[in-house]
């Protein structure tokens, strides 16, 4: 069953594909600007694969996303790991910036953002729930055709015309007041558009 409001094309993979996308997502977060001692939003955080070692790393993270199941499975993940420095809500993101207690340095959303309906709107969220000059590290996968993104010899990820090339990922969020600060190759599939607040 997919809840209302649930962006389009973003269902968490089944067991397995998750590993073999991201074997080190440690490395993912550093190479998007995730570093010791941040405040983070991981957004549509999902089962909480990325939100495991965002909490390894930073201060403080929260995990946001509409599917309280998901965040079920997120919070025993990190529970097993031993990481306690993490909230859990359930809610809209683009209810983002009613939900910070105090703004956050970095928002980390993967594999997200391609099935939002109003994708500028969702970044003026996040820019309202960023200190001056934070930012929003948006991974994507590359606009190709789906057949050629092939995961444990399946083709996977959203269909081929959800998918957004960086160009596009910035033609809707720097409206918001955003400005682009870089762009990262995240093989084989992604890549990391990092946004700094304006």
């Amino acid at each position: 069953m997919v809840l209302p409001g649930f962006f389009k094309g973003t269902e968490m993979p089944t067991a397995g594909w998750w590993e073999a996308l991201w074997p080190d997502p440690a490395l993912v977060l550093a190479q998007v600007g995730v570093t010791a001692g941040m405040n983070v939003i991981d957004l549509c955080s999902g089962d909480g694969w990325f939100t495991l070692q965002i909490g390894k790393l930073v201060r403080h993270v929260r995990a946001i996303d509409i599917d309280r199941q998901l965040l079920d499975v997120a919070r025993v993940r990190l529970a097993e790991s031993g990481i306690a420095n993490c909230d859990f809500v359930a809610c809209d993101a683009y209810d983002v910036d009613r939900l910070v207690s105090r703004p956050a340095d970095l928002v980390f959303m993967a594999n997200a953002f391609h099935g939002v309906p109003e994708k500028t709107r969702l970044a003026r969220a996040v820019a309202n729930a960023l200190v001056p000059h934070g930012h929003f590290a948006i991974v994507n996968w590359h606009a190709r055709p789906r057949e050629k993104t092939m995961i444990l010899g399946e083709p996977r990820g959203p269909a081929t015309d959800l998918r957004m090339t960086p160009e596009a990922t910035r033609a809707a969020v720097e409206p918001a007041g955003f400005r682009m600060h870089q762009v990262v190759e995240l093989p084989p599939h992604h890549y990391g558009a990092i946004f700094e607040k304006a």
